[in-house]
């Protein structure tokens, strides 16, 4: 990688010139400010993220990078309006400006850019996956010791701030519950395999069922993409395979409630003919009819404590030595669809 001292034996200026140049600090003439540019844009040389941040002073902006779904309106789901507002709260309460930014979840995402360009001070990153084109991004800025956070998605790497919910803890109450009333066939609708809560989901139901002593049957396991949808979709397979279950567990509200609509149109009704349970319990699934059983995710609480820490370590950031991590407690809302 190029050094500041090779930028500015190209461009024929001081190694301050070239500091004021790529910080945007101070008068500099046109034609010197174009000489430099053009030295460091032929050497590929990229000022240092935190030390361009300390040189420039503070954004005043928490950056929020959220995936961009086509045809999907995020902000209408309970998942990311609930995430948003707690993360909108605590940025009001530091006094921080927030800047919301798309990332194309098949496109790997410039991160360290944005602290770079000196557009934002920290980073939430909402939605993530374990896909390559996804991780690489987040690996950049834990490799350059950047504040950020990942909310809801667990990331391997020490240098990763994350919150997360427990929700391996709260798939296993799930089951547990239909277990508990009887049920012994339990069919598993989960989401993408590609999101660590969707592993964490599996590995309750899985856990769950063994220590009952029912044991995993890979074939009572359905796949969806967290979308009603995908939910009201997957309806057909559950309804040819009614014979041998007595009841699904769904791995969000969403799936859930487009399963019940599904399974209605073909004559099969919850509870009576087979008990569902969902996760998330957002507003939709108190109106659903029936009213569903479901698992408590302190979403807004999760974005509340993402942006929270995140703010109050920033202006003292020191790398790994300032990584957190949470995980908060979920809980089991019991009501009719799970009833027998």
């Amino acid at each position: 990688m190029a050094t500041r001292k090779e930028v500015a034996d190209m461009a024929g200026v001081s190694e301050a010139t070239v500091s004021r140049v790529m910080n945007g600090v101070g008068p500099i003439r046109e034609s010197t400010r174009q000489r430099v540019l053009e030295a460091a844009q032929k050497l590929n040389y990229h000022m240092n993220a935190i030390a361009s941040s300390f040189a420039r002073g503070r954004s005043g902006n928490l950056g929020v990078v959220i995936p961009h779904v086509p045809k999907v309106r995020l902000f209408s789901t309970y998942y990311f309006s609930e995430m948003m507002s707690g993360i909108g709260e605590a940025a009001r309460a530091h006094g921080c400006g927030l800047l919301l930014l798309y990332r194309d979840p098949a496109e790997p995402y410039d991160y360290v850019s944005l602290f770079r360009t000196q557009r934002i001070d920290g980073c939430l990153v909402l939605g993530a996956s374990s896909l390559p084109s996804e991780t690489a991004g987040i690996a950049a800025m834990a490799e350059e010791g950047l504040p950020f956070c990942l909310i809801d998605q667990s990331f391997d790497d020490p240098r990763a701030s994350t919150v997360v919910a427990a929700h391996k803890t709260g798939s296993y109450l799930a089951v547990k519950h239909l277990i508990e009333s009887g049920c012994r066939r339990i069919g598993f609708l989960n989401g993408s395999p590609h999101y660590s809560t969707s592993a964490d989901r599996l590995a309750g139901y899985i856990q769950a069922l063994k220590e009952s002593g029912l044991g995993f049957d890979p074939r009572l396991l359905y796949e969806g993409n967290y979308s009603m949808t995908s939910g009201r979709a997957a309806a057909a397979a559950v309804y040819a395979d009614r014979g041998k279950l007595d009841a699904i567990f769904a791995a969000n509200d969403r799936m859930a409630i487009g399963l019940l609509q599904g399974l209605r149109e073909k004559g099969c009704r919850a509870p009576a003919d087979i008990p569902i349970v969902g996760y998330d319990d957002s507003d939709a699934s108190r109106m659903s009819d029936p009213p569903l059983t479901t698992v408590k995710v302190p979403f807004y609480e999760m974005g509340l404590t993402a942006a929270d820490m995140l703010l109050e370590r920033i202006p003292d950031w020191l790398g790994e030595a300032s990584v957190f991590r949470r995980t908060m407690p979920t809980e089991l809302v019991i009501r009719k669809s799970s009833a027998r």
